[in-house]
C-alpha cells in the first residue's frame, strides 16, 4: 500500500474512533497516528486530514447531503461517512488531484465498507468532482 494511502487509512480509523467515542482527546489521537504510521511526514498528512474533516465538517456534510440521493449523512454507515468526509475535505481544501482523492476513497470503501460501499462512495464523489470541474470551467470563462 502506498504511504499516503496508508496515512488516509489511519485517518479513517481515527475518525471512526472519534465517532464511536466523541470524548477522544487530541493527544490520544496523535499518539494513535504516531504509533500506526511512525513516519513524521505521514503522521502530519494523516493529522491534517483528521483536523481538516473536524474543522470543515458542517460544510462537508452539507455538500455530501446535497449530492447523495435518498441518504443523509447522519443515516450513512459510519465508515462510508468517514471515507466521504476525508475525500470531500481533500477535494475542497487541498491540492490533491480530484481523481486521486476519489480513487483513494473508493479503495478505502472496498476495504472497509460493505459490498455496495465503493459504488455509493464513487457516485457521491463523482458528483462532487463534476461540480468542481464545472465551477472551475465557469471561473475560467
Amino acid at each position: 500500500m502506498p504511504r499516503r494511502s496508508r496515512a488516509r487509512e489511519v485517518a479513517l480509523q481515527a475518525l471512526y474512533q472519534r465517532e464511536v467515542n466523541p470524548d477522544t482527546i487530541a493527544e490520544n489521537q496523535e499518539r494513535f497516528l504516531t504509533a500506526r504510521l511512525r513516519s513524521p511526514p505521514l503522521v502530519a498528512f494523516s493529522k491534517s486530514l483528521l483536523e481538516g474533516v473536524i474543522r470543515y465538517r458542517e460544510e462537508i456534510d452539507a455538500l455530501l447531503d446535497a449530492r447523495s440521493e435518498n441518504w443523509r449523512v447522519a443515516r450513512m454507515a459510519s465508515t462510508d461517512r468517514a471515507i466521504l468526509r476525508i475525500a470531500a475535505f481533500e477535494l475542497l481544501h487541498t491540492d490533491v488531484p480530484g481523481a486521486v482523492a476519489v480513487d483513494e476513497a473508493i479503495e478505502l470503501a472496498k476495504r472497509y465498507g460493505t459490498d455496495a460501499s465503493s459504488k455509493f462512495v464513487a457516485g457521491i464523489l463523482g458528483r462532487m468532482l463534476a461540480d468542481r470541474t464545472v465551477a472551475a470551467e465557469s471561473a475560467g470563462t
